[in-house]
């Protein structure tokens, strides 16, 4: 063993990781380094690399996507020009909403800023119907809140209050270098921060929406009209769709049914303000660099980071995210390959036997509730690394080069758009990837009923050709487990084999799981972390996937001629590894449904009798726990 077994018994992740966090930097432009980060960074300097080697035609362009994509990102790195228009760019649209003088008016205007994502007091997207996934529904939902969930608005919340400074101080800079004048720019803030908080006291707080079936509700033609006197909402869904609804998803009913108290009429100068401000804020990124430096100004309040990202990096992560699946494929096909892809399929299809096993062997659970579970692992969709052809709609982006990047911004926004309402009332395409392959991150989708593994996160210290079977167990294996367990957490396990919400538990078999769901709940609530304190129901979901994930990845480990427990649980700890900033992991525990990335290493391993078999951790250590106070799931 090379890390002090004292120390582990005391704290693991500290034990595995204490020498790397001494030595650790957190990059200016970023707000943590670690496992996923470090990864992260390595996939943005090889890619940053290579997309400026195609540039220089140093590397060979396969097809007419790249280069497409190629034009984009010069036009992006192109500061010159981007300063030469200044806030230009978005003066035609500060015109229409100078001028908006009612909600009639506002109905005017609402398709084409829905097509180009512009700030509208509602948002709307296209998606599987939860109860019948094979086809595409409308949802209608909540317009984005300026500060980061409903929590940081209660009075005395002290983070609230120095964000909604810094965004005050921000968007007074930004107005004002869009030829605001200084005093209509301060009335404009003050107005929109009047006019979102008129919203929240209708709207669900991050807690609440971690349970994302609350957000099913189908609504009539005539119940959604109802929400507004003024605003026709059915007229703007025919002219976005092309047909009249039947039925829509209305992910927080409380918001909506609170619609026309807040948009309307008389509060028409608070909302133009309002999208306005928005406006201005949500556009500084392609404008230029002046702009892009000022808009940045709350993010970086609130991750804590000193400074935004260097233009060069601004400009590749605007080719990458626009581009996604075509950056995908080439990274996939050159950094991954077949072999490899045929490797971690194998090693995933493994590890949902193991799960199969472990429900077979299920003391909890009746058998016909075990029957369709495993039914529904054996429905389960793999992608692993990269997918072999990406949608259509890449081949259709191609950049004008007499027109600034701004527009051509604005013309794939809305080419996008057009692509997702176009999908509403057609058959769920099943086949295509949620993440670019170039994504270090992984995936359990409940509608489709499938498990994603980007290339990008098959390295070490997740899985390697070079570690032992235990490492990667204790890696990638206790990933893939993790994202099967989503298949069975406390959202999930609402989902049948076909991705539809249906309980398919029988009504005791569910009870037995609830009561395990409130324990790791109840294990996880209100540990103190980073100057705040966990919250339980907020990271269930994740909590009991990590759980599951890790001790089926177990049983995987002790299926081994030389399996080696020690480097199991070591390896669990590495991949935990991170430092970040206080701001972040602030931030982290009010919105984010993952616990702590060292609670993660150092609470899941307790759970596990083998943890204490395998470093003699006994009463008084204090990564102890009693064993009535060790919850296993799955």
């Amino acid at each position: 063993m090379t890390v002090n077994e004292q120390l582990i018994k005391d704290d693991l992740y500290h034990a595995v990781n204490g020498e790397w966090l001494e030595k650790a930097v957190i990059p200016d432009d970023k707000p943590s380094t670690g496992g996923f980060m470090n990864l992260r960074d390595g996939v943005e300097e090889l890619l940053m690399k290579d997309i400026n080697a195609m540039v220089d035609g140093k590397i060979d362009l396969t097809n007419a996507e790249q280069a497409e994509m190629i034009k984009y990102y010069q036009q992006a790195m192109n500061f010159k020009e981007r300063d030469s228009l200044g806030a230009q760019p978005v003066q035609p649209l500060f015109e229409k909403l100078n001028g908006l003088q009612s909600i009639k008016e506002l109905q005017a205007i609402a398709p084409e800023w829905a097509l180009y994502d512009l700030p509208l007091p509602f948002s709307l997207g296209i998606a599987p119907d939860m109860k019948d996934t094979t086809m595409y529904i409308l949802g209608l939902s909540v317009p984005g809140k300026i500060l980061p969930d409903t929590t940081y608005y209660q009075e005395g919340n002290e983070a609230g209050e120095r964000l909604l400074t810094v965004y005050k101080d921000m968007s007074q800079k930004v107005l004002e270098f869009m030829d605001f004048d200084a005093a209509e720019a301060t009335k404009l803030v003050n107005q929109a921060i009047e006019f979102d908080a008129l919203f929240i006291p209708h709207m669900k707080s991050s807690e609440e929406l971690a349970d994302y079936t609350i957000t099913y509700n189908p609504r009539t033609p005539e119940e959604i009209q109802a929400y507004s006197n003024e605003f026709n909402f059915l007229a703007l869904f025919k002219e976005l769709l092309g047909e009249e609804i039947d039925k829509a998803i209305v992910t927080q009913p409380k918001f909506f049914e609170a619609f026309q108290k807040v948009v309307n009429d008389e509060n028409i100068e608070l909302l133009r303000a309002w999208m306005i401000v928005n406006l201005a804020n949500s556009q500084t990124t392609m404008l230029s660099e002046e702009l892009r430096q000022a808009g940045s100004l709350y993010q970086l309040a609130l991750s804590g980071s000193p400074k935004t990202q260097s233009a060069e990096k601004h400009a590749y992560y605007f080719a990458i995210n626009t581009f996604s699946q075509v950056v995908g494929d080439y990274y996939g096909k050159k950094y991954f390959g077949e072999k490899a892809r045929q490797d971690v399929r194998e090693m995933v299809e493994a590890m949902i036997q193991v799960y199969q096993n472990r429900l077979k062997a299920n003391t909890w659970l009746t058998p016909e509730t075990i029957d369709l579970a495993i039914k529904k692992l054996d429905a389960l969709d793999i992608f692993v690394g990269y997918p072999d052809t990406y949608p259509a709609i890449f081949t259709q982006l191609k950049v004008d080069e007499d027109a600034s990047f701004y527009a051509n911004t604005a013309t794939f926004t809305r080419q996008f758009n057009e692509r997702e309402f176009a999908r509403w009332n057609t058959e769920v395409d099943r086949t295509e990837w949620g993440m670019s392959a170039a994504t270090v991150n992984a995936y359990f989708h409940p509608n489709h009923n499938l498990i994603c593994f980007p290339a990008a996160i098959l390295q070490a210290p997740f899985y390697s050709v070079d570690q032992t079977r235990s490492e990667n167990y204790g890696g990638i294996g206790a990933v893939i487990a993790h994202e099967v367990s989503h298949a069975f957490d406390n959202n999930g396990a609402k989902f049948d084999a076909q991705g539809n919400m249906n309980n398919w538990w029988t009504e005791a078999d569910l009870e037995a799981f609830d009561q395990r769901a409130q324990a790791m709940i109840k294990q996880w609530d209100g540990i103190e972390f980073a100057g705040g304190k966990v919250n339980g129901k907020l990271t269930v979901s994740e909590n009991i996937a990590d759980g599951g994930g890790l001790t089926a990845a177990l049983e995987a480990t002790k299926q081994e001629d030389d399996a080696n427990l020690a480097e199991f649980f070591m390896n669990w700890a590495r991949i935990w590894s991170l430092k970040a900033r206080p701001e972040y992991q602030q931030l982290l525990l009010s919105i984010d449904v993952h616990s702590p990335a060292e609670l993660r290493a150092n609470i899941q391993v307790r759970n596990m009798d083998e943890f204490y078999e395998t470093f003699d951790v006994k009463e008084g250590d204090k990564m102890y726990f009693a064993p009535e106070d060790r919850v296993v799931i799955w």
